[in-house]
Order: C-alpha cells, then structure tokens, then sequence
C-alpha cells in the first residue's frame, strides 16, 4: 500500500461450511474468524484468513489407507489474501464490523510479518488441550486455527500502535479437550516404521477408525458409539501435534465446544 493512505480494518466472522451448509454451524457457535481491509485512496477491499488447506475434517483426523501403515494426514494451514470481501457472506449469518484503521505504512509492516508467520506455522490444529474448565487450567497443547491467526495479528496491529474498538462482543470458538498429563508416544518412524511399537500403531488406528467419513446414516450412528467407548467409558484420546502422537487420558467434561468472549488487544503505554 502506499505509506500515506489510511487502511481501514474489519472483524469478519461466519459459520464454518456456510457454502454448504448456511447458517447452521452457526447456531452452535461454530466460527470461522478473518480480517478485512479498505484501502480509502483506492477503495478496493480485500480479505485475509488463516485456512485449513484440506478442509476441517481432513486436518482434524487422518485418512487410514490400506496400502500405507501410519495414517496419512492432510493437516497443512496457510494465510490466504485475495481482494475482495464478499459482504453477504460475512453479514448474513456472521460479523463483517469496522474495528480499526491504520497507515499503509503499517499495513506494508504487517504484510512482512504476515509471511514470516506463515512460513514459521504451517499445520493446522483444531484442539486446545486442558487439565479443566476452570480459568486457570494447566494447558497441554494449544491451537493453531483461523482465531488464533486473527489474534496475533491483532495483537502484531497493536504492537504497531495500532489501537482498536468494537461496539460488538469479540466471541471466538474455541474446542477443547481435557486431559491429565499426556504421555509421549512417538512418531511415524518410531510407531509404524519396521522396528515400531506394533501394539501402539494398532490402538491409534483403533481410535482414528471411527472418525471416517460416514458412509450411511447407520455407519454414523455406529461410528457416534465407537468414539463414546473409546473417549468417555476407555478415557482414551490419540492427539497428533507436530508430527508426533501423544496419548491423552480423558477427563470429564472430555470435550467442549466454547464461544468466549476475548476483547480486542489495547495499546501498552510505554515506561
């Protein structure tokens, strides 16, 4: 951009799978959070978002294939910037809400950055894992989702001096599992390779199985049983982070499903 225009800023946030589903997802607090921009010398906009490269599903758990031995995953993220923002889309069912405005200078600064951060996280990850619901939890392992990109870029803006306002709340979904300490496993090398751990590569395949795609309304259902055997009554959950598997022992509530509110970061005064 050039240096002197002044970039206004926009919180979007719509129902994952809208294309597909419409509003939904929505209903359940479902979310898929992006930033939009307005270049006010040009007028043209444009959108910014953290995506699961494979689709959610595919990022979530692996496709289990016959002819290779560990289970394959799709899990790649990327940030996406294309012009335009499709104003139905964010407002019909979700958030399309001014927020900011800064220099085309910061937004050339937060650009540079954008790329650095793409390039340090690449794998998109659907769970935060927890000791407990309460405000203090110990957290295992953390997402790496669309919000979490939307807040560190907020939070990128404001180290910039870039300051924020909204006349709405800033809720984001957030999917937790709860788990006692995790114990390590291994990777695929170590698990499914010649010389692996044949007991463990068959207890995760066990697991993931259930999470396939559906193949009949009976299958889900059948499917839906297995994976309350294997989390609740066997306490049991395989989380794959970082190329690594680790076991989770589950603990109720075993997974949630939050829309909290996290408010847009301020400006820290400087000493």
């Amino acid at each position: 951009m050039e240096d002197a225009d002044v970039i206004e800023v926009f919180r979007l946030q719509a129902p994952v799978w809208e294309f597909k589903y419409g509003g939904l997802l929505g209903r359940f607090h479902i979310m898929h959070d992006a930033i939009g921009f307005r270049s006010t010398l040009t007028g043209r906009n444009y959108t910014m978002e953290w995506y699961e490269l494979f689709q959610l599903g595919n990022c979530t758990f692996p496709h289990l294939r016959p002819e290779i031995e560990a289970p394959f995953w799709c899990n790649q993220g990327a940030a996406c910037f294309f012009e335009e923002i499709d104003d139905q889309h964010w407002k019909q069912n979700g958030t399309l809400e001014k927020v900011s405005e800064m220099t085309g200078a910061q937004f050339n600064e937060m650009a540079k950055w954008v790329r650095e951060d793409n390039e340090t996280g690449i794998y998109y990850e659907t769970w935060t894992v927890q000791t407990d619901p309460s405000p203090n939890p110990v957290v295992w392992f953390d997402s790496y989702d669309c919000s979490q990109f939307v807040h560190r870029t907020y939070r990128k803006l404001a180290d910039m001096g870039v300051s924020f306002s909204s006349q709405l709340q800033t809720n984001y979904t957030r999917i937790f599992l709860y788990s006692g300490e995790p114990t390590f496993l291994g990777n695929d090398t170590t698990i499914f390779g010649a010389a692996g751990h044949k007991t463990v590569a068959s207890d995760i395949k066990r697991f993931y199985h259930p999470f396939r795609p559906p193949q009949s309304i009976k299958g889900f259902l059948i499917s839906l049983l297995e994976i309350y055997e294997r989390v609740v009554l066997e306490k049991s959950f395989y989380l794959y982070y970082n190329y690594e598997y680790w076991h989770l022992p589950m603990k109720p509530p075993y997974i949630r499903i939050t829309y909290e509110e996290i408010p847009l970061p301020r400006i820290l005064k400087k000493a």
